[in-house]
């Protein structure tokens, strides 16, 4: 759900880990039910908490369907519960993740995650436009300040080390002094049939006439040790799939996990790797060049319990 758009730009009222809460109409915590989530909320509500803006916090799950973990839509509602939190889910209008890719005839990639764009930012910039109109309703007048919160870390992957902790989602509809700079810059280029450079590329962010965006990663410099420290700090309950091996709650069958996890969550979801295997199949296009879904099954079949478990990147 992080956009292209990200610009890092000195704001009154920032410093350079925490933004002044205050300035924001929404605070969006955006949760999937797993351990980052969890430990970003408990630090988002630290800060809420003694800003006095717990109030603004609106939790949104974007569910994924069958293609996640049984049982991690109920258990993100009850981590906003657990804090007397607003919550609201999204959803991808139309086909689940599994019809899709038999839609397109393949399944995402590392290098073509559209998995992402279809069924969790798309879901969520509805949900970012509801809220502005909502506010509106209630009166308030120019663009709505929101504050976009994910749970995204550093050690994740390479992509993520390069993310900034606080960044405004620009955009070429944006009317910032910014994304107004940088939109010149890039017609100036365009003008003349040149490749706009990163510098100059206002992005496609979420950021409009009607709301202007930013987005806080809270966790992002923490460690995975510092995340289950606060985890177990907080209360929350923790999903049965970590118990069971897996090191991260993304999709049960992400297309980035390493072999060992598919292998383990084939082992623990039989079903739903039959029916990925069965689109593979049809499709006629493998999981992912390295590996095929039948591949996975038949290694899961004759393996014992998966005992270690490698995370992966992304």
């Amino acid at each position: 759900m992080v956009s292209s758009g990200q610009l890092e730009i000195a704001l009154p009222g920032f410093g350079p880990e925490v933004p002044d809460l205050t300035l924001y109409r929404w605070i969006l915590a955006n949760v999937s039910a797993g351990k980052d989530s969890m430990a970003m909320l408990a630090e988002l509500m630290l800060h809420a908490t003694a800003a006095g803006v717990v109030d603004r916090i609106v939790v949104v799950h974007a569910d994924l369907g069958d293609a996640e973990w049984d049982g991690t839509r109920d258990l993100a509602a009850e981590h906003a519960a657990f804090y007397g939190l607003r919550f609201e889910v999204v959803a991808r209008t139309g086909s689940g993740l599994l019809e899709r890719i038999e839609e397109r005839g393949m399944f995402p990639s590392a290098d073509n995650r559209w998995c992402t764009s279809d069924f969790k930012r798309g879901p969520v910039r509805r949900l970012i436009t509801a809220l502005v109109r909502e506010a509106e309703a209630a009166g308030h007048t120019g663009p709505v300040r929101i504050l976009n919160v994910m749970g995204l870390r550093a050690e994740e992957s390479p992509a993520r080390r390069k993310l900034l902790a606080f960044t405004h989602d620009g955009s070429w509809t944006c009317p910032c002094a910014e994304c107004e700079r940088r939109q010149r810059k890039a017609k100036w280029y365009k003008a003349r049939k040149l490749p706009v450079p990163k510098h100059a590329n206002p992005g496609w962010g979420a950021s409009n006439t009607l709301r202007y965006v930013d987005t806080w990663l809270p966790v992002h410099s923490w460690s995975t040790t510092e995340v289950w420290t606060a985890v177990w700090a907080s209360g929350l309950r923790v999903h049965p799939a970590y118990a069971a091996g897996m090191p991260r709650l993304s999709c049960v069958f992400c297309v980035l996990a390493s072999r060992s996890a598919l292998v383990r969550a084939a082992q623990l979801q039989p079903a739903l790797a039959a029916r990925y295997a069965v689109v593979e199949a049809k499709t006629g296009h493998r999981f992912r060049l390295d590996v095929s879904m039948a591949e996975i099954i038949a290694e899961a079949e004759a393996s014992p319990q998966v005992a270690a478990v490698a995370c992966w990147e992304g």
